[in-house]
């Protein structure tokens, strides 16, 4: 005998997917966090017109120097995401919720794993799109300097290869940001009989979505590459990198933390870093930085 739908039988339905969801979704382990600043949103965009300083301590003599923001425009629109499951309402009736466990956990599973997705196609068009100082985020020629004096700085190195990533990521601000407006939140529409979508399709939605972006932060902070990952290009890149000034000319002292690759230069990146000989000497670039192995960088 068919169970009689009820609000309380379809509360415990949405409880008992919500759960199954939301414990998929904590047992997933994301990297954004570990290349992106996670930045609160409060509007339908932001504007990050502080990214064209990067603040350092001066000597104090006369009066103080006063940091204003530089008018770059740079800013962050977010975007919308949904993903939504159907479940029968035969199945409700007949009590075989557990048929779409898999599908609440994957669920789950996908929505934790949704900002690496946005955030790794962000940087995998840093060749391509611009950043603060109007220039691609990867480019030969970051404006650097006093108004009138300023020089051509590169982070890149050209190549036809797969992109790899040399990055400090030990700073507040990564050299990406996750900009969060809305959170990802499990939601229903089981209003019964009166849901013109249960009458017209004896079917009842679940879902997830969120209001979420991914862009650009201090180019300074990253360095990307489409040469051969060698060792010579890796320390080519890792100094200079350790040589990136401000616009005064103080040095920034940064220090490359991670070599994040994608998937065919993965064992490359763990002969350079991990092995202890190289050609039967001390391989001298052992640990130099910490391997981030990134599947969907591309």
């Amino acid at each position: 005998m068919a169970r009689v739908i009820t609000p309380a039988l379809l509360d415990a339905a949405f409880k008992g997917f919500k759960t199954t969801y939301q414990m998929a979704f904590a047992a997933t382990t994301a990297m954004y966090t570990s290349v992106a600043t996670v930045v609160p949103s409060n509007s339908r965009e932001e504007v990050y017109s502080w990214l064209g300083d990067m603040p350092k301590m001066r000597e104090w003599i006369g009066d103080r120097r006063v940091k204003q923001l530089t008018a770059k425009g740079y800013s962050i629109v977010n975007r919308k995401f949904e993903m939504t499951i159907g479940v029968e309402r035969d199945d409700i009736e007949d009590d075989k919720l557990s048929l779409y466990s898999a599908r609440f956990q994957m669920m789950g599973q996908s929505a934790a794993q949704h900002p690496d997705e946005i955030t790794f196609e962000l940087i995998n068009s840093g060749f391509t799109s611009l950043c603060y100082d109007g220039q691609f985020f990867f480019d030969t020629d970051h404006p650097v300097g006093q108004p009138g004096q300023e020089v051509s700085v590169s982070n890149m190195q050209a190549g036809s290869g797969e992109t790899w990533i040399l990055a400090d990521l030990s700073r507040p601000l990564k050299p990406f940001v996750f900009q969060r407006r809305r959170d990802y939140d499990f939601t229903t529409k089981e209003d019964g009989k009166t849901s013109d979508h249960v009458f017209m399709r004896d079917q009842y939605l679940y879902g997830v979505d969120a209001r979420v972006a991914a862009g650009f932060g201090f180019w300074q902070m990253a360095f990307g590459s489409k040469a051969d990952l060698t060792a010579a290009n890796l320390r080519a890149a890792y100094t200079a990198m350790t040589n990136f000034t401000d616009d005064e000319g103080r040095k920034l002292n940064i220090k490359p933390t991670h070599l994040i690759v994608g998937n065919t230069n993965h064992f490359k990146a763990r002969d350079i870093l991990m092995s202890e000989q190289v050609n039967g000497t001390t391989n001298v670039d052992r640990n130099l930085v910490q391997l981030m192995h990134a599947p969907m960088l591309g």
